[in-house]
Formats: structure tokens, C-alpha cells, sequence
């Protein structure tokens, strides 16, 4: 395709999406049963339609529980059959398959209907709240009552009880960190030994291995979390150059309380996110609404998958390029989706109430429109499809690892133009917790979204590049995964960077001697069971296994198993007859 004709496209496109009015098509319910009894014969997927290795998950039957006495007699029913259980949340939004049981006679628990807040305690300033519960209605729920969650991932669709299972978190080095689970005060869980009903409180060493739990202990049926007085937000966005990019990471956290950066290797930009408290006095009714949790008109969407699928096959890393750098402008002249009424973005600073500037995702609860707008990654319609590889390393590390990025980005400048495309690499700060699958110390967590091909043997444009930087980060750095993200590669060996695995597996012994609740990819997740590496043709390209023979890559479409440029231990699929890294 032309590259001045994608431009323009990308022009109206991006025009088009900031236009669109907020009625969209709702997620479809990650469970579908197609059986002749109700809720039998079913599948289950993530948000994407896609898990890592492509597979179907299958079980027998789904139940929708409306209470905790419902939970419990669900558990203990498929416990006694020795019946495998997965939990699902309403979304799904988990990338790696940690709601897949085992088999196709297996049960799932969907929490969808868990979805209560069940007390508000304005003088303890804590709520309690089924696991069910979405972040949204939490950061609702918890203003009208003049409170709020200080810290929070950014995307509203994600459920207490999903948040729990995989660690979610915001930005923050402060208080007491932007992880979700550091804030439980009380949480109950549905276990299958007995008793199947665990409350577990501050101080009751157990709580530490619920709060992040891969869903393997049981079903947590309720969560108490501790909440501070409401609070005004002043958020201002600068654009720099990256060449401080190193240092500035080890020490903007500590300098802004909800800091961030969203970096564009390729453009050699960084964007940092100045925000911190304000006094509640301070003018302003700032709202977040993120152009890429929006509705967008599934026209629009078709037509931009169209275009990198085209400039993937053509290889023209420079439309790329180009296309990326117009889409960052764009969001830079917007604000990133912050106003400062609730309406027009007027400059900065943003500021608002915590509740209306933490966290956004509007497409999800407009009425169904018949698919003429979606969220963008809806697997029902052509939209994005990606891979996400998300980890954290050590702040102490960290300069070295965003050294390395930048040296490869020297010698393949073009290289990560495709992140521009998913606006560039989030970087988020995460302290040190407690919780046994926590983060081990105070880290810099890396979001990288790019695109992933609908065939799992077509190589991405630099597929080594990026390759190499995730090894890089898990063996070189020794970075922690995002247990709800990435692919299989992230998780090898990840287990032994947790002082407290050893702990959590010990819990998970007591609370489910059978391993109803496991899988054999969790038992792989934990260190449990062979397997997580998946070996087979072009398995490299899809991250579920590190290249050590062509095979494992493309070799017919000319890429092979070679040895990265800056990571001598990398293993990467590279296209070595036209240079790409080799």
C-alpha cells in the first residue's frame, strides 16, 4: 500500500474514532454453552478470542452463582467429584489460559453475578465488596461515599476477584503501592477442603498467598479493601527526548505520586506522566476517557487491521513509522483523552476527582448496536489482535535494560515503529509486597503491545528485535511477569524468582489437595509440571518456546533460529537473508 495513501487513512481514521458517539456492541460473555441442558457443553476464551498457543477451552458445564451460599455448594459438589473447576470474571481479560480446566468435563464458576457491594464503612474507610465486582462500579461506589482507591490499573473492565487472581496494579511508589491486593484488609475465600469458607484477615499469613492466587486456591467469594478521603488529581503530560530516559526512570516515581511514562523507542521520545495530589479546592472537573478503551466504529477498526496487515506483508517498516508517529501526535494534541470539563481538552493541567481521572472504558456498557462499533480488541469483529509482553524489573535494574533497548533501536532504527501503532510501551511503577506471588522489590513494569499475525507461521516485521527484548528482560534482567499477560516464554523459570513460592505452593497444597482448582498449565506457571516450553513448528514465533533450531521459526518464509545482537544469550527468529538482524 502506498505509504502517503496510509497516511491520509490514518488521518481520518484517527479523526473519526475521537468522533464517535459512546454507543457500541457490549463484550460478549467470555462463556458460551451450546448444549441441549442449559449452561452444558461449554467453551471459554479471553476478551481477544485467542490464548497464547491458540487452543480451545472446553468444560462440561458453567454455573452462575448469586450468592456465597451458592459459591460454597458449587465447590463442594465438583470437589467431592473430584471435578476440575476454573473461576471466570465477566471480561476475561487474562491473557494466558489460567480459566482453562483441564479436559472438557471439567466445571467453570463464572463470578458475573458476584457482583455486590455489600457494606461501606466511612469511619474505617474500608468496603466490602463481592468478587464479582468491577473496577468501575468499586471506583463509583467508593466516591459516592466520598472515598476512593487510590491506586488502580487503568481499564475499568477488570473485576475484584480477577485483580486479586493476577496482581493487577496502577502507577506508584507511594503509600502503600499501586498493587490492588496490598490494599485487602479482609478477604474470604471458597476453598475445596474443609472448611470450605476461609476468612482471612490482616496478620493471618495465608492472606498473603490469596491476595495474588492464579485462582488456584479456590473461589474468593468476598474482599475487603482499605480506601482514603476523596481527592483531587493535577496531571500534566511532557513530551522529552529519551536520552535521560535511563535515569529519570529510577527516579520520577518518587518525585510524582501516580507517575508514568509511555515510551516511542523508535521515535526516541518519552512521554511523562507529572500527576500528583491537589487540593480538593483546586479548579477543575477533569474526566479520563482513553481514546483506546472507547467505542470505535468497527469500519474504522477493519480498516486499520487491514492496513499494518498490509504493511506487514509488504514489509514496509516505514509506513509504520510514518502511521505511528501521526497516531502519537494525535494523541498528544488530544490530551490523551483527559478534559478538562468532561468535554474539551483545553491544556494542562488536568485536573479532577480521583474517580473520574483514574481509570476509563466506555465501550464497555453501551447498549449492542449491531457491531457497529466495539470495543477495538472484540474477537467478534476485524480489530486488533495483538501479543502483550508485560514484566517488571528491579528499579536497581533497570537503566541497564532501557540502555539495551535503546542500543538495539540504534542499530534498527525502524525497528519498534509497530508499538507507536498501540501507543508505545506503558511504564508503570510497582513496590515491593508481601503477598508470596508479589512483586519481590520496587520495579518499573513494561507494557508492550504489538501486532500478532492470524496465521501462527507468518513472522511480525523485526520479530527479533523483539524477541530479544523480552529475553533480555526475563534472563538478562531477571524480570518478574505480569501473571494476567504475555506469553509462554515469560514464565520460564519465574517460579524461582519468588522467596515465597515454596510458601504459596504449601497453601495451595491445604486448601486444594486434589488440584481441582489446578490445571496442567498452572502446575507449569508454578514450576509443577514440565511443559510450559511447547515445541513445535514456529513455536518461537508465537513465544511459546525460545528458538534453538530453525524449526522452531519460519524457515520457508527465509527466517531462522540465530543469535541476538546485544543479549548474546538471546535466541531470536531472524530473516537473515535481507539483514534483518543477522
Amino acid at each position: 500500500m502506498n505509504t502517503n495513501m496510509n497516511t491520509i487513512t490514518t488521518i481520518a481514521l484517527l479523526v473519526t474514532l475521537m468522533s464517535i458517539a459512546a454507543n457500541s456492541t457490549s463484550p460478549e460473555d467470555p462463556i458460551q454453552c451450546n448444549g441441549a441442558i442449559k449452561n452444558t457443553n461449554c467453551t471459554i476464551t479471553n476478551s481477544y478470542g485467542a490464548f497464547p498457543d491458540r487452543s480451545a477451552c472446553r468444560a462440561a458445564e458453567a454455573v452462575y452463582p448469586t450468592s456465597e451460599a451458592e459459591l460454597v455448594a458449587a465447590v463442594a459438589s465438583a470437589a467431592a467429584a473430584k471435578r476440575k473447576i476454573k473461576v471466570a470474571t465477566r471480561y476475561s481479560h487474562s491473557i494466558p489460559k489460567l480459566v482453562c480446566p483441564d479436559g472438557d468435563e471439567g466445571l467453570l464458576i463464572s463470578t458475573k453475578y458476584l457482583n455486590r457491594t455489600l457494606s461501606v464503612d466511612a469511619s474505617a474507610m474500608t468496603i466490602t465488596v463481592e468478587s464479582g465486582v468491577t473496577l468501575r462500579q468499586l471506583i463509583s461506589e467508593a466516591a459516592s461515599a466520598n472515598m476512593a482507591l487510590p491506586y488502580a490499573p487503568y481499564w475499568w473492565g477488570l473485576t475484584v476477584g480477577g485483580m486479586m487472581g493476577t496482581g493487577a496494579h496502577g502507577s506508584s511508589l507511594w503509600g502503600l503501592g499501586s498493587q490492588v491486593h496490598d490494599r485487602v484488609t479482609r478477604l474470604t475465600i471458597v476453598a475445596p477442603a474443609q472448611p470450605h469458607v476461609r476468612v482471612l484477615e490482616t496478620g493471618d499469613a495465608d492472606l498473603d498467598a490469596a491476595k495474588v492466587s492464579l485462582g488456584v486456591l479456590g473461589v474468593i467469594s468476598q474482599v475487603t479493601l482499605k480506601l482514603e478521603p476523596l481527592f483531587k488529581r493535577s496531571v500534566t503530560y511532557i513530551t522529552r527526548n529519551d536520552s535521560d530516559l535511563g535515569e529519570d526512570a529510577v527516579t520520577l516515581g518518587r518525585k510524582h505520586e501516580f507517575a508514568d511514562f509511555t515510551w516511542f523507542p523508535s521515535q526516541k521520545r518519552v512521554i511523562y506522566r507529572q500527576d500528583d495530589r491537589t487540593s480538593t479546592n483546586s479548579s477543575g472537573n477533569g474526566l479520563n476517557n482513553f481514546p483506546g478503551f472507547r467505542s470505535t466504529s468497527t469500519l474504522v477498526l477493519a480498516t486499520l487491521r487491514s492496513t499494518e496487515e498490509t504493511q506487514e506483508s509488504l514489509g514496509d517498516a516505514n509506513g509504520k513509522c510514518i502511521n505511528g508517529r501521526i497516531t502519537a501526535s494525535f494523541l498528544r494534541s488530544t490530551g490523551f483523552g483527559l478534559t478538562n470539563d468532561g468535554l474539551i481538552f483545553k491544556g494542562y493541567p488536568v485536573i479532577g476527582y480521583q474517580n473520574r481521572i483514574q481509570a476509563s472504558g466506555t465501550c464497555l456498557d453501551s447498549p449492542d448496536d449491531a457491531r457497529l462499533t466495539a470495543c477495538p480488541w472484540d474477537s467478534r469483529v476485524k480489530g486488533l489482535f495483538f501479543h502483550q509482553t508485560t514484566f517488571s524489573i528491579a528499579l536497581s535494574r533497570v537503566k541497564g535494560f532501557i540502555l539495551d533497548v535503546q542500543k538495539l533501536v540504534s542499530l534498527f532504527p525502524d525497528s519498534l515503529c509497530g508499538l507507536d501503532l498501540y501507543n508505545g510501551i506503558l511504564m508503570r511503577y510497582v513496590t515491593a509486597s508481601s503477598a508470596y506471588l508479589g512483586k519481590q522489590e520496587d520495579s518499573l513494569d513494561f507494557d508492550i503491545t504489538y501486532y500478532r499475525s492470524k496465521d501462527p507461521l507468518q513472522p511480525r516485521l523485526f520479530e527479533d528485535v523483539l524477541e530479544e527484548i523480552e529475553q533480555m528482560a526475563v534472563f538478562k534482567y531477571g524480570a518478574l511477569p505480569h501473571w494476567g499477560k504475555n506469553r509462554n516464554v515469560a514464565f520460564l523459570g519465574a517460579i524461582g524468582k519468588y522467596r515465597n513460592g515454596a510458601r504459596f505452593v504449601e497453601v495451595k497444597q491445604r486448601y486444594d489437595p486434589e488440584g481441582v482448582f489446578s490445571s496442567g498449565w498452572s502446575d507449569q506457571m508454578l514450576g509443577l509440571a514440565d511443559g510450559l516450553s511447547v515445541v513445535r513448528e514456529g513455536c518461537a514465533l508465537e513465544g511459546l518456546c525460545i528458538c534453538s533450531q530453525d524449526s522452531h521459526c519460519a524457515p520457508n518464509k527465509g527466517y531462522l533460529c540465530v543469535p541476538g545482537k546485544i543479549y548474546d544469550k538471546a535466541r531470536v527468529c531472524a530473516k537473515v537473508t535481507t539483514g534483518n538482524i543477522s
